[in-house]
């Protein structure tokens, strides 16, 4: 079976299935933002999620620094960041940023010391990548920029810096954007358990038929393979093809306007 005839459209996801979500987990790049923005139908669909009683988290490979600003200031529960490294949540009673990384801080910062050396090694041999723009707001992994800032690379450039990931002792992922790489076998559903136990109160295997998960590209499989009601935007068509692991449906639009029409098929269930 080819990889799109096991990707169902949206509306064939039941109504009642819909209605039990309360919970849902996104991919931040290309799921919410939409041709590296985060536009303004992604960002209210949010808003109608969050005030519908449906707490929304980003689930993502972004920085730290990056993380530390969306935890703050958009409508979400917290944000799981650098592919599982942390989760962070604003406690709005205590007026706080609550951080919670897997790593000690000596441990990570003797594995940026390694890391650095690494992406030398990658930037010399990989012609045509860079240092991913938010490396400097990163507390755990190494983010090589693959399409983001500089022009796409083929698919044999991404596959060689994969390699040199792995031939470090690396854990490594594609994104739609970076290939990330960091010391640690955790990744980003070891983080979601985590935080759906630690910061809201529940255990993600007993909860799942209450959760979903929405994202794009190939380092979201450990999420589309753990939800059973997961989602792809449409651009994750793109990646489908590599990908042994698939959510059960996926959107009409891509990005974040796919999101909205996630967002509204699960607020309809609810009325």
């Amino acid at each position: 079976m080819a990889a799109g005839d096991r990707l169902r459209p949206l509306d064939g996801w039941p109504r009642q299935e819909r209605a039990r979500i309360a919970c849902l987990f996104t991919d931040i790049d290309d799921t919410l933002t939409l041709g590296g923005r985060l536009p303004a139908i992604a960002y209210t669909a949010m808003e109608r999620l969050a005030r519908a009683g449906i707490a929304v988290v980003p689930i993502t490979g972004r920085p730290a620094g990056w993380c530390d600003h969306i935890a703050r200031m958009w409508p979400v529960e917290g944000v799981v960041g650098e592919n599982g490294a942390f989760w962070f949540r604003y406690d709005p009673d205590r007026r706080r940023l609550v951080r919670r990384f897997l790593q000690e801080e000596e441990l990570r910062r003797r594995n940026r010391r390694r890391l650095e050396a690494l992406g030398r090694r990658i930037l010399a041999e990989v012609p045509g990548c860079a240092l991913a723009s938010d490396q400097l707001y990163r507390e755990s992994d190494l983010a090589i920029d693959w399409c983001e800032d500089v022009p796409p690379l083929g698919d044999a450039a991404v596959a060689r810096i994969l390699e040199l990931f792995r031939e470090a002792g690396c854990t490594a992922k594609v994104s739609s954007i970076h290939v990330n790489g960091w010391f640690g076998d955790y990744d980003k559903l070891t983080m979601t358990r985590l935080f759906a136990r630690e910061a809201l109160g529940f255990d993600l295997e007993e909860a799942r038929s209450r959760c979903c998960f929405v994202g794009d590209s190939p380092n979201d499989a450990p999420m589309f393979r753990f939800f059973e009601t997961a989602v792809g935007v449409a651009n994750l068509a793109r990646f489908a093809e590599h990908m042994r692991d698939l959510p059960a449906y996926i959107t009409r639009r891509p990005g974040g306007e796919g999101f909205a029409e996630l967002a509204e098929a699960l607020l309809v269930a609810r009325d």
